[in-house]
């Protein structure tokens, strides 16, 4: 198809030749490719292959949105993942994403979420035990144990015994380094299948998958209901009034734990360091908690209430989206703007551009809570920590809801004091903090 306007390319050279750096972190190749070529850039990444970078929030919301029928998820979700997690909620398409969509979504209504905010809070504060007071600490490994733990009580309750929580971390995490390794050194495609290395991961995703069998068939056998997200899901029905099979509700179970503690580590960590460098903001939640909890102890209230939390956190999702990059395949060919897209066009969406662009935010790399101080509503054309349209993460609400509880806890517990000037990333699948070092003094 011929193009109005023939988008810019940046050739297969410069990004070999800057392979080994884009490896570490690709966002400043990246963020240099727009500053140079504009809002939209084609990369090739190969003598065929490329791919179309873009920072332009109203394509993000046509394609995700308005025209959003005409969209697939790319090959690296719907084929790449797929090997690690199976074919659950985020990596399915078409009518059985549809069908386990409606299934699951009932198991997020706020309503259901209520019932296990007492176990998220409990296992938030066990966790907070481990942090060592007045020392230097990387507080990072401390809260994605508090992430995994807290999908881990949220979906099992007391079933999983610690020996089963520890090797499910492991593999998930280990599962997505590879798939990084995968995806940043294609040209080594054909060294991590002689060396065995890809045999390897899909042998320990075999292994969870394993360990997830058992924990459901002691569920069943108990015969007794915990009304978690395992019961929900083993009580979910089709239209048919059938249940989810065994592999099926392994998938969604796999796809929780990957998509579940992953991106709420992150953001959790990111907003604590925020909140060392702006110790105002810290005094300002504790203040907001001790007013809240005047009036009523109960959970749901406070999470609810905590608007100032709630602003923090947002703003600290949009400096730092777990989720950074979305990707896109169009089915059939389509324009936007000045560009026309041939069908099978590669689109990946730089959610961490388009959440500084210097078009759509002021002071766009400062840390401004107030920002969101009307809610987060009235940037829905341009802020995507979750994603938008029908594909949405299932689990907004419920990341939310354990990020304002672990928020409000730590800084009721801890002023937080921060070892390090500037906040430091590590990009894999998700955007990941490095050295978040951290020093914590106790309130009381």
């Amino acid at each position: 198809m011929t193009s109005k306007n023939t988008i810019p390319t940046v050739p297969l050279s410069r990004f070999l030749k800057h392979s080994l750096e884009i490896l570490k972190n690709p966002l400043p190749f990246h963020h240099k490719n727009f500053s140079e070529q504009g809002d939209v850039f084609r990369l090739k990444i190969g003598f065929t292959n490329s791919v179309v970078f873009i920072r332009d929030a109203a394509f993000a919301e046509y394609v995700l949105q308005k025209n959003q029928k005409n969209y697939t998820k790319s090959k690296i979700q719907t084929e790449d993942l797929v090997k690690y997690v199976g074919k659950g909620l985020l990596t399915s398409e078409g009518e059985h994403w549809k069908k386990q969509r409606k299934l699951i979504q009932p198991a997020f209504h706020k309503k259901q979420l209520e019932n296990l905010l007492e176990s998220i809070k409990n296992a938030i504060i066990s966790e907070y035990t481990k942090i060592e007071e007045n020392q230097l600490i990387d507080i990072f490994p401390i809260l994605n144990d508090l992430a995994f733990q807290t999908v881990v009580k949220s979906l099992f309750s007391s079933v999983a015994n610690q020996d089963d929580i520890n090797r499910l971390q492991y593999i998930t995490e280990a599962a997505q380094k590879m798939l990084v390794k995968e995806l940043r050194q294609p040209y080594l495609g054909w060294w991590f299948h002689w060396t065995g290395e890809i045999k390897k991961h899909i042998e320990l995703t075999d292994e969870a998958r394993q360990i997830l069998k058992r924990i459901v068939d002691k569920r069943r056998a108990s015969n007794i209901k915990e009304h978690d997200l395992l019961d929900m899901l083993l009580e979910a029905k089709y239209d048919d009034g059938t249940s989810m099979d065994e592999e099926q509700l392994i998938d969604e179970i796999l796809i929780l734990f990957t998509a579940g503690h992953e991106t709420t580590s992150n953001a959790l960590t990111f907003a604590t360091q925020l909140l060392a460098l702006h110790p105002e903001w810290q005094e300002k939640i504790y203040t907001e908690r001790q007013e809240l909890l005047e009036v009523s102890s109960d959970l749901m209230t406070l999470v609810t209430k905590s608007k100032v939390c709630q602003q923090v956190i947002e703003e600290a999702m949009r400096l730092y989206p777990p989720a950074y990059f979305i990707d896109r395949v169009n089915i059939e060919t389509d324009s936007f703007g000045e560009f026309d897209f041939e069908a099978g066009s590669n689109l990946l969406f730089s959610v961490y551009e388009i959440h500084r662009h210097p078009d759509l935010w002021n002071q766009p790399n400062s840390f401004k809570p107030d920002r969101f101080s009307e809610g987060s509503r009235k940037f829905s054309s341009q802020y995507f920590p979750f994603g938008a349209g029908p594909r949405k993460c299932i689990g907004n609400n419920f990341a939310m809801f354990e990020m304002i509880i672990a928020i409000s806890e730590l800084v009721a517990i801890y002023k937080i004091t921060p070892i390090f000037e500037a906040i430091d990333i590590t990009p894999l699948i998700t955007l990941k903090p490095k050295n978040a070092f951290l020093k914590f003094e106790s309130r009381i």
